[in-house]
């Protein structure tokens, strides 16, 4: 067996993980129905931008392979048969979840099954609030067929009458984007309802075609999956954004990957689609249920009690950040580590807010990459700019599927005053930071913010993550390198403390790995412990094996893509362990720990071990000085490492058993929730 995996496949293996907890009775009933609408978005993205790599690769032939160490063309017939056994699990799930809905008097009912009331109420539904949004297609008066909106819900509708041979087809987009999936519907004593959108315009569909005197329509669901990767070309003469924004229409206009369709659809009215979108017979098509976009279980409603979802955990003020202290003149006092969800994300805003009215600051600089819908780091941003400050916003304009909104915010932020910045030609700046420089007795002083996650309130409460807020000079001055680069990006930066990409964390995570083997060889403690996304950087998962044949302990925490193969009979890899966690946090933290004979290194990063994260990409990691911040990091590692109820084994197969070592349970999230909260 070979040990390396193709990062695609560790991929399904990681959404695979996600479908589990959907099957975890252990779940809430309404938290699994939301993991499935993770798993089915998690699908769509990858098929968006993995599978159409793979397809663009597995048309420039042979020559590939030697390029990427893996076949393209073998990856995705892999791929395609694993998705396939997944829906079938997937969809015999979502049966069996729906049956433990009903045990709790909650009912999702079709068009078919309405009566009386309810039926008037969902019609009254579509014709006041739906109809108006329903712009039907009529296909077949059509020399070209329309160019479809990627991920969109639709219906091919088709309209028949007795005694016509000849068929009318129609599309029509159902209205998802504006307005919500599920519409609940009046109650009938103890039993709530619940009917999709999809099943709304069913109701009223014939309404739709009058015109044409049919007798019946039928309609059934397709979905198109396009390629979202961004074609932009290295014009400098032309402007970043007008670049953006063309890649965008691009992207509408992109090459069909997938089509899902409703399996009960005519073949011979699928042929006719299939015929009239040109989909090739290599392209994947995949036959579903009657609806799709089952992202939108994210969003299901809980009409029953608190025992169908999470129990709350309420984020915890950080001790040193109590309410009516200055957080500036705590974060001069001493580093402060905020770790989100269990932190408050509202200490950022706050200290972004603080600083917007501080008299003695005198400039902010920030990176973003994800933000928040109305988002309140914006506003504080603005909120600097109208107070007289100067603030300077780099906005990674190529932020996979944020791309719209990120042009949208810095037309807004430059419109109000603010210096944007688009990133670094031929590099993506994912490096999470951010400073605040304040004039303190006629010299410049830098607060500093360095972290794992984006400047998102919204995905701080969802994302385990991690923010350094320091005054220490050092950093602070790497950062405002770091800034100076972004800027400018002749110089490279000069750190003396950070270890910014792509400059030199290769360089640090090959130096601590052969320090490591060194000691190890020589009977000296070693050991490498690692908490990151994805792990599929082949250098340095060679690194890894030469270190575990080595003697070194080398233990792995990674949610997502994991390439290695560990196989206990080798000597490459019988010193790894590796585990996963899923769980109601997103696990985004990156932490790196090195022995150093018994002097442990401790980092946190913003990459993961994934060749673009190291060679492509502005990231920032940053060395734990702080003592009791590197033991807090330590504790939660190994909490983690700990953990008995959430963790999987990924073993050579990447079966995703879960691990069981008869002992008390540990459920690392909530386990570490009440270790801050404790500490309040």
């Amino acid at each position: 067996m070979e040990l390396f995996r193709a990062k695609e496949i560790s991929w399904l293996a990681f959404n695979e993980r996600v479908l589990q907890e959907a099957e975890n009775p252990k779940v809430p009933l309404i938290e699994r129905f939301k993991f499935l609408g993770i798993y089915s978005n998690n699908l769509d993205e990858f098929f968006k931008v993995r599978v159409a790599t793979l397809k663009r690769l597995s048309e420039l032939g042979s020559g590939v392979k030697k390029i990427i160490g893996d076949d393209p063309t073998e990856v995705l017939k892999k791929v395609n048969e694993i998705v396939l056994i997944q829906r079938t699990r997937y969809e015999a799930l979502q049966k069996s979840l729906l049956r433990e809905l009903e045990k709790e008097n909650i009912f999702i009912v079709n068009e078919l099954e309405l009566a009386g009331r309810q039926k008037s109420f969902a019609l009254d539904y579509f014709y006041e609030i739906v109809r108006p949004k329903l712009m039907p297609i009529m296909i077949d008066q059509l020399a070209k067929f329309p160019d479809l909106e990627d991920d969109a819900i639709y219906f091919a509708t088709i309209l028949t009458r007795t005694g016509k041979s000849k068929e009318r087809h129609a599309l029509i987009k159902v209205p998802t984007n504006e307005l919500p999936r599920f519409l609940v519907l009046p109650r009938e004593g103890k039993m709530k309802f619940i009917i999709f959108l999809d099943d709304v315009v069913r109701l009223g569909l014939k309404n739709l075609f009058l015109i044409f005197h049919f007798e019946s329509s039928d309609a059934f669901t397709i979905k198109l999956t396009k390629d979202a990767e961004l074609d932009i070309d290295d014009d400098l003469g032309e402007s970043y954004v007008k670049k953006i924004s063309k890649g965008l229409k691009k992207r509408e206009e992109g090459n069909l990957v997938r089509l899902v369709y409703d399996s009960a659809i005519p073949v011979h009215f699928l042929e006719y689609l299939k015929e009239r979108m040109g989909l090739r017979k290599e392209d994947t098509a995949i036959a579903g249920g009657r609806y799709h976009n089952l992202k939108d279980f994210m969003q299901m409603p809980n009409l029953g009690g608190e025992q169908l979802v999470y129990k709350g955990l309420p984020p915890v003020l950080h001790p040193f950040l109590y309410r009516g202290k200055s957080i500036i003149s705590a974060i001069r006092e001493r580093d402060i580590l905020l770790h989100f969800p269990y932190h408050s994300f509202d200490h950022f805003i706050d200290l972004l807010r603080e600083a917007s009215i501080d008299p003695k600051v005198i400039s902010i600089q920030i990176s973003l990459y994800r933000l928040a819908t109305n988002s309140n780091v914006i506003n504080a941003l603005l909120n600097a700019v109208r107070n007289g400050k100067l603030v300077t916003a780099v906005v990674e304009l190529t932020a996979r599927f944020s791309e719209k909104s990120n042009i949208e915010y810095s037309n807004l932020l430059h419109k109000e005053g603010v210096k944007v910045i688009y990133g670094v030609q031929g590099l993506k700046v994912h490096a999470k930071i951010c400073q605040i420089t304040r004039r303190e007795n006629r010299e410049k002083v830098y607060y500093t913010a360095v972290g794992t996650g984006n400047f998102n309130e919204e995905t701080g409460k969802l994302f385990s993550d991690i923010l350094l807020l320091t005054s220490d000079p050092g950093i602070g001055s790497d950062v405002a390198s770091v800034f100076n680069f972004i800027q400018r990006n002749y110089q490279i930066p000069e750190c003396k403390l950070l270890i910014p990409s792509p400059f030199a964390l290769r360089k640090l995570l090959v130096d601590s790995i052969h320090k490591e083997m060194t000691n190890a060889l020589a009977g000296l403690p070693a050991y490498i412990h690692i908490k990151v996304n994805n792990l599929s950087d082949k250098e340095l998962i060679q690194l890894l094996y030469k270190a575990s044949a080595s003697g070194v302990e080398v233990r792995l925490n990674v949610r997502g893509m994991f390439a290695p193969v560990l196989l206990n009979d080798r000597p490459e890899t019988k010193n790894i362990e590796a585990i996963a966690i899923i769980d109601r946090f997103l696990e985004h933290t990156r932490l790196l720990f090195f022995c150093n004979n018994g002097k442990e290194k401790c980092y946190f990063s913003s990459a993961d071990l994934m060749t673009r994260n190291l060679d492509r990409r502005v990231e920032i990691t940053c060395p734990v000085i702080d003592k009791q911040i590197q033991d807090q990091l330590r504790q939660v590692f190994d909490i983690q490492w700990r953990d008995n109820t959430q963790v999987r084994i990924l073993d050579s197969d990447l079966s995703n058993n879960f691990k069981k070592d008869g002992k008390k349970d540990v459920c690392s999230q909530i386990e570490i929730y009440n270790i801050y909260k404790e500490n309040i």
